[in-house]
């Protein structure tokens, strides 16, 4: 920020005059009055009011000018003259989007948990006068109000609430801010957490908490799963229950899987040999096939009957 307004023209044009008062004074030395001394002064006066009344503001920078104590206009961007000894600028706004970075230390939570935040603030002039001439200084005035408002924040939400919804948590910030400096001419544009510290000992019980959560999904999990094998036995049993060729079958199945891998050998009891009773399942799968033979048989029959009609 150029605070002063000094430019390179208004310097060059001063530099001008002076250097013409000083060559007008040399090449009339010896001579009248007038000429020789009444010139080069007001060359020199002029320069030194050109270097005083010629003013310019950056692109992003407002001039605040008051004529003999009273506001007389917003200058900027660009060049502009003041009345020198009438006209003052007493304030250059820069309308750029500023940060503001701003704490709370050992702010209580709703639930009585201290709690250190860091957050910035980003904020914008929008309105030059007003800020200028409506506070004192608005840069230690918007770090008050926003260090104010977190803290508010704080006090009226719990500590989940802050850990989970950070994005709640800056649009409720952007919003409160941005109302109290309104006033000033001063727009809150954003408003982010960086940082939520909490007790050491708080972390280490959420820590428990959340694993003992994990743990309880985990148990949750496996109970039901036990339940819907449990569930499929008892299908299968029923199943078997009703049909003893099928229980027969799966247990020939079970020691035909477990006796395939060469080399294996495996001891069955006699009793379990007898339970499957191999020449009941012989026999059943004897049935089986003689009436799959006989279905086969009556096809070829039934089509030469219907050939012959």
């Amino acid at each position: 920020m150029n605070a002063s307004g000094t430019n390179a023209p208004a310097t060059v044009l001063s530099v001008l005059l002076l250097g013409v008062a000083l060559l007008i004074f040399r090449m009339n030395i010896g001579t009248e009055w007038p000429l020789a001394l009444g010139l080069p002064a007001i060359l020199v006066v002029a320069a030194i009011l050109v270097r005083l009344s010629l003013l310019m503001a950056k692109q992003w920078e407002r001039a605040v000018v008051l004529r003999l104590g009273k506001l007389h206009a917003i200058r900027g961007p660009g060049m502009f003259m003041i009345v020198p000894f009438v006209d003052s600028v007493t304030a250059w706004i820069d309308q750029r989007i500023q940060t503001t970075p701003f704490n709370a230390e050992q702010a209580l939570t709703r639930d009585t948990v201290p709690v250190n935040i860091d957050a910035i603030l980003f904020w914008q002039i929008h309105d030059p006068e007003r800020a200028a001439l409506e506070i004192t200084d608005y840069r230690q005035a918007i770090l008050r109000v926003a260090q104010t408002t977190l803290r508010e924040m704080i006090g009226s939400s719990p500590l989940s609430a802050i850990l989970s919804e950070r994005q709640a948590a800056d649009l409720q910030l952007k919003e409160d801010i941005g109302r109290k400096t309104a006033e000033w001419g001063i727009a809150a544009v954003s408003v982010e957490l960086r940082d939520v510290a909490i007790p050491a000992q708080l972390q280490d019980a959420m820590s428990r908490q959340a694993q003992a959560e994990r743990e309880k999904q985990a148990r949750i999990i496996l109970g039901s799963a036990e339940q819907e094998v449990a569930q499929k036995f008892l299908d299968a049993a029923n199943i078997y229950a009703h049909n003893p060729a099928a229980l027969q079958l799966r247990a020939m199945n079970i020691i035909y899987e477990t006796t395939k891998e060469r080399g294996s050998t495996i001891l069955i009891p006699s009793s379990m040999v007898d339970s499957m009773n191999p020449g009941g399942v012989l026999g059943l799968a004897a049935i089986a096939n003689a009436r799959a033979g006989a279905v086969a048989a009556t096809e070829p029959a039934a089509a030469l009957g219907a050939t012959s009609d």
